[in-house]
């Protein structure tokens, strides 16, 4: 069977799919295509339906045209299937509605009747600001029921207060339970595997620890600078933008005990421990191991680009971070004594996106002392671009002449060589399937997102009492130089230096 034939004994029940900001950029570009996706695999329940919500003057033939534009543009011609997207955008029906006026919501809940025995999903692809508006209007238009559930986009806030304030007003409507907070990373094919590496293989579970782990590098690096959205992103820098949400979220899944089973809040209890004891940030901590950056004018792919400051738009006088690199630890008993060093920026050298375990070396050394800084073995989970797992050990270089010589080499499983006839499914596809089938184990509960707030709001307080501003680095670095000293001050080195 072909896969848009294939029976969706894996998929979903049948939906109403209510997606506010349809028309924009997260939408258009992976919402849509990995609703196409799901539909593609056979995961779309043949009687689920997808209302697209938005300011603009269009109709359904309307929306139509442009969800299949916006296909034709973000999905693979060989994965373009014209009778899947046929079937695909007969599923789909447009409303104009202004958000904020409550009025217009009445059309929302006539869409519904049809409908009614379907649980209704509410994919909020706007701004935050306006979640508990939006969520409000549909509970006072009878649009709502105890089956209904709501997806929404991180950042949630500015900071905690923010962030309970918008809590406060979705969950006036919708229990914890029937609320869905996104982290795409979450939903990367490597980051689940994370969990089955770690709890499933014995040779890692022993070994995660303290005892033999000697400490652990997260980099999220972006290529791009801020891409036209100066308004949004100085109000937020990078600490906010990332650090609180991507890199803590990666924390959580590396450093968290075995929980008791795979349901959603076992998962979620875990990952709250840690987040409660990453190392509170003091005064000595500031100086020595936090480096905040931003970038300048420099090149990039071999083109010029403009500094942050240059940028359209730009207040020749923020102090607003593009790059931050923190160096903390978990306190407790497993990880006592173990540093993090995360590290993420933009205008980086590359795209990237990678954990790296390295593991202590053994505590008798025989080999040649001049590769003694070879002796420790290295796992590298990449999540971006090519998603695999590589474990760096030591054999023997081959060669007569070579003696007892050590080479590095990975055992390496790269997802798309190992899988070849397997497409890799986008993170949105999975986050998307779970909430259909009403399963949160891949989604941020509020005490989550709280005690990450606090965290980096200390930060951000103490950065603000310091009132200096960020370190320069050239577009096209790795970021500062104090970044460099930050992590070779132990002795140790980020992983591109190996």
């Amino acid at each position: 069977m072909t896969p848009r034939n294939r029976p969706a004994e894996t998929g979903s029940s049948a939906i109403d799919l209510a997606l506010f900001g349809a028309l924009g950029d997260l939408a258009q570009r992976k919402l849509l295509p990995a609703l196409y996706h799901l539909d593609r695999e056979g995961l779309l329940d043949e009687n689920t339906r997808l209302l697209g919500l938005a300011r603009h003057d269009l109709d359904r033939e309307g929306f139509r045209q442009r969800v299949e534009a916006s296909l034709e543009d973000h999905v693979k011609a060989a994965e373009l299937d014209r009778e899947v997207l046929t079937r695909f955008l007969q599923r789909l029906d447009f409303l104009s509605l202004e958000f904020l006026e409550s009025e217009g919501y009445g059309a929302v809940r006539e869409w519904r009747e049809p409908g009614r025995e379907r649980p209704l999903v509410v994919y909020l692809s706007v701004g935050a600001k306006i979640y508990g508006d939006i969520c409000r209007h549909l509970k006072a238009s009878g649009s709502l029921d105890e089956q209904s559930r709501v997806v929404v986009e991180k950042p949630i806030g500015f900071d905690l207060d923010s962030s309970a304030e918008i809590n406060d007003a979705i969950g006036d409507v919708f229990p914890e339970s029937r609320v869905y907070r996104i982290d795409h990373y979450l939903g990367k094919e490597t980051v689940q595997n994370l969990i089955a590496l770690r709890f499933a293989n014995p040779l890692f579970g022993t070994q995660w620890n303290q005892n033999h782990i000697s400490h652990v590098e997260i980099t999220v690096a972006e290529k791009v600078g801020i891409e036209g959205r100066w308004g949004y992103f100085d109000e937020a820098g990078q600490l906010r933008d990332m650090v609180q949400n991507h890199l803590l979220q990666l924390v959580c899944l590396i450093a968290m005990d075995p929980p008791a089973n795979l349901d959603a809040d076992a998962i979620r209890d875990e990952k709250v421990k840690v987040l409660k004891a990453l190392t509170p940030f003091s005064d000595d901590m500031l100086g020595r191991d936090v480096v905040r950056g931003q970038y300048m004018a420099g090149t990039h792919d071999g083109q010029a680009v403009p500094g942050y400051l240059e940028e359209e738009g730009a207040n020749a006088d923020s102090h607003t971070e593009t790059f931050v690199a923190i160096k903390t630890g978990v306190a407790n008993w497993r990880w006592a004594g173990v540093p993090f060093y995360l590290r993420t920026g933009k205008r980086m050298p590359e795209k990237l996106s990678q954990i790296i375990i390295h593991f202590r070396q053994q505590p008798h050394y025989i080999f040649d002392p001049d590769q003694r800084g070879l002796a420790a073995n290295k796992l590298v989970i990449r999540l971006q671009p090519e998603e695999g797992i590589a474990l760096e050990v030591l054999t023997k270089d081959s060669g007569l002449d070579k003696g007892m010589r050590l080479r590095r080499g990975p055992l390496h499983l790269d997802f798309g060589s190992a899988f070849p006839k397997t497409r890799i499914p986008d993170a949105y596809e999975r986050l998307l399937l779970e909430v259909m089938k009403g399963q949160q184990y891949l989604f941020v509960r509020r005490d989550e997102v709280e005690h990450a707030w606090q965290w980096c709001d200390s930060l951000v307080a103490a950065w603000a009492d310091r009132d200096e501003p960020p370190r320069r680095y050239p577009a096209g670095s790795w970021g500062p130089v104090a970044s460099i000293a930050m992590i070779t001050q132990d002795g140790r080195s980020w992983y591109e230096d190996y």
